[in-house]
Parts: C-alpha cells; structure tokens; sequence
C-alpha cells in the first residue's frame, strides 16, 4: 500500500491578513505498485496534454485545467481520505500558536482515524519544515498509528511526484468545497466524489 500527503491552505490563524479560513490535508491511497503506476502514468500524459509541466498546483490551475483533470483521474485507482479543519472553532493556544504542531497534530489526527485502512503503508509526505520537524513527525505517525501499519515515512518534493500532486489537486477540490464565498465551490469535489472514501470536517 502507498500513501501520498498534501495539504491546501496554511496553518495560520491571521485570516484577516490573508490566512486560509480552512486547512485540509488530504491522502491518495492505492493499493499496490501497479495501481501507482498506472495512476503515476496517466497524470503524467496529464501534464503534458493540459501544459502544466512542472507539476499540478490546484490553485495555479484555471477552471478548464480543472476539469480536464478531474474528469481523467475519477475512473483511476486510487482512493481519498481526507480531514478539514474549520479554523474558528480550534481554541488550543498550543495548535493555535504553534504552526508545525498544527500540522504534525491534524496530519495524525488524519491518519489515525482512517477507518483501519492503512496496513503496511509506504508513506510519501509533500516535503515541508526543516530536518528536524520531519523527524518528529514520522516518529509521531508511527508511534500512534502502532505496529503493522505504516512500513516507511518519507518526504519528498511533489515537483518530482506526480502521485503528491494528485494529493495536492484533491485537497485543493476538497477545500474549494468549503469556500462557500467562490464560485462553484463544490464543482470540483464532486467530481472527484466517486475517488472518495471520507472526509472528516473537524469540530
């Protein structure tokens, strides 16, 4: 099993000065190498078909290119899981002052209540914070998640993986979703609803 982690938004709590109203962090499941490989594959033509090359950025895509790319991965074989967090009903001062602990605690929060999908995972994090937040991470991961469950913890830059920037691009949609204040905030969630297993509003 291989898992694939990206976030959209920031764990920030300044919205007036620009901070996302939601973090969601998202993870593409698939069962085995040859599933990532065909996925892996197809979003490659992907990028070469829409011009996105470096890589696929939701944000940095316009309404077509969203489309074009929903449209293509629903039919793939993968799955999401996925936690989004309404910032104004997080009070902890320790998550509310603490960027990386904001991370490291949603991430596992994701990742420990996943409805016992995870066994044996290799797991490929968007590379993000310095040596040592890494560390501490995948060592928190493990230690919650408990035997058997994950294999391995990486990070690694998603310009390089096409696989975190299908995990980008189904945090994005799923995050759009909830930015009632867009244009067409479901349309891309929707899409994409037939690749979801569970997104957990957290409260």
């Amino acid at each position: 099993m291989l898992v694939f982690i990206d976030e959209s938004g920031d764990p920030g709590f300044k919205t007036e000065k620009g901070s996302t109203p939601i973090f969601v962090a998202s993870m593409v499941i698939l069962r085995d190498n040859d599933d990532a490989r065909i996925t892996e594959d197809a979003i490659r033509r992907l990028l070469v078909d829409l011009r996105c090359a470096p890589e696929f950025k939701f944000n940095k895509c316009d309404f077509e290119k969203r489309d074009a790319f929903f449209q293509a991965v629903r039919t793939l074989p993968f799955r999401v899981r996925a936690i989004a967090v309404e910032k104004n009903v997080i009070y902890s001062p320790h998550i509310r002052c603490d960027k990386e602990r904001f991370y490291e605690f949603f991430v596992a929060q994701m990742m420990t209540h996943d409805g016992n999908t995870l066994q044996d995972a290799k797991v490929i994090i968007d590379g993000s914070g310095d040596r040592e937040f890494r560390k501490k991470l995948g060592a928190r991961l493990r230690r919650e998640m408990g035997p058997g469950r994950l294999r391995d913890v990486r990070f690694k830059d998603s310009v390089a993986d096409p696989l975190l920037q299908l995990a980008d691009m189904c945090a994005g949609a799923i995050a759009r979703s909830y930015r009632t204040n867009r244009e067409d905030p479901g349309r891309w969630r929707q899409m994409l609803r037939s690749r979801i297993s569970d997104v957990w509003t957290f409260k």
